[in-house]
């Protein structure tokens, strides 16, 4: 017995999850300390749910992917038209250094895979598939290599086992960034901030600075003429993204709408001297980012997962127990032992294991108690959402070369 949800239905339980999850970790003082982030919170309630039902009544459930991706595409759209040119500048050699870190974990990362692949006996390219192109890459690059891997290469159910690594690591990543950061920052003996204490960091006379993403829940003042001008930004990103993926293609799709956001918004303010209002960019952006997570959890099986061989859960949990300790150890080392450093760590664990998404509602859930790191949030959106996904092709093409 399948339930279909269409997409108001799928929008419905999506925001139901986020309500239940901000209820949660209002309540809840293990979520509150281990910086849980709300979706991941709610998603995972839902998830268990579902799989009750799924175990003891035969149920499954589909909910609109479509929907899911829109909301991925308008995040990262957010992203790009966040970024003007005088901020890219502003992150300067940290941003270098932070990409060369998370190369370096990238080939960590496939070591780890293809090198416990090949000692249990099974196909090296599996370790790839439970390396960096489903925990680095996401669900999209999954897709992408694993029909690659299928067809070419004829690793039988590389695509199916692709989704389940990365679903895996969607979550873990959302679970392991908020504690390795809170015990970070609680070696710094950093005071947590009351709600007025955070909102007062970034609010003077009521007037709000914008620091996108920073502090989701922070009111933004904004209005119907600047909802409506961005709006139609966001579609002329999306509208582009669609025609190059369908024409081009080379790149995943959200690359293409983060690109055209980045060249749409300094065309716009270089040129045009247009008056870019980022409030309402961060809040279409924010409660993308929420939307995205809430359907990506309500879309995770966890019967699927479940049975996953046995070897490949084993690599799985090494890659859990390398990227915390990498973020804890080296990450937070490389990048300066202080509190943006903290926090940049949050963010390579979000990514490292599960998406861009991910590490920036990680590096939130940290923010929103210990006060703002306008460092992490430059660096981390732009190496995650854009860089990296250049990277790991470049790598995983090497590792490929040398397996076959």
């Amino acid at each position: 017995m399948e339930w279909e949800f269409n997409s108001y239905y799928t929008l419905i339980a999506a925001t139901v999850v986020l309500l239940v999850g901000k209820l949660m970790v209002n309540r809840i003082k293990f979520l509150q300390n281990f910086n849980i982030p709300e979706p991941v919170a709610g998603g995972l309630l839902a998830a268990v749910i579902l799989f009750g039902l799924h175990y003891f009544y035969g149920a499954s459930f589909k909910f609109e992917k479509p929907l899911q991706d829109a909301f991925m595409l308008m995040f990262f759209t957010s992203i790009g038209l966040s970024a003007d040119f005088s901020r890219l500048r502003a992150g300067g050699m940290p941003l270098i250094i932070f990409l060369i870190l998370v190369s370096v974990f990238i080939v960590v990362q496939n070591g780890i895979g293809v090198g416990m692949a090949t000692a249990m006996g099974l196909d090296p390219l599996i370790g790839l598939m439970t390396g960096s192109v489903t925990l680095t890459g996401g669900h999209g690059t999954a897709g992408a290599w694993g029909s690659v891997f299928e067809n070419q290469y004829g690793v039988t159910g590389a695509t199916g086992l692709g989704m389940a690594a990365a679903t895996f690591g969607l979550v873990v990543g959302g679970l392991i960034g908020g504690p390795v950061a809170r015990r970070l920052v609680n070696k710094m003996h950093r005071p947590r901030l009351d709600v007025g204490g955070a909102r007062a960091t970034h609010a003077d006379g009521g007037e709000i600075i914008d620091d996108p993403f920073e502090v989701r829940d922070q009111p933004r003042l904004i209005t119907a003429s600047s909802a409506i001008e961005t709006l139609a930004m966001f579609a002329v990103c999306l509208s582009f993204a669609e025609i190059m993926n369908t024409y081009v293609g080379v790149l995943p799709k959200f690359v293409w709408a983060l690109g055209a956001g980045v060249i749409l918004r300094n065309v716009l303010v270089l040129v045009f001297k247009f008056n870019m209002f980022d409030r309402a960019i961060d809040v279409f952006g924010n409660a993308s980012l929420s939307l995205f997570l809430a359907m990506a959890l309500l879309n995770l099986k966890l019967w699927e997962l479940s049975g996953l061989a046995g070897p490949v859960v084993a690599i799985l949990a090494v890659q859990t127990l390398v990227m915390a300790l990498f973020a804890y150890f080296i990450t937070f080392r490389v990048m300066g032992k202080n509190y943006d450093a903290a926090v940049l760590s949050a963010g390579h664990c979000g990514f490292g294991m599960g998406a861009t998404p991910t590490a920036v509602a990680n590096m939130q859930s940290v923010t929103e108690h210990f006060g703002p790191s306008h460092k992490a949030f430059l660096i981390v959106p732009m190496v995650g959402a854009f860089f990296i996904d250049l990277v790991n092709v470049a790598i995983l093409k090497i590792f490929i070369s040398i397996l076959h």
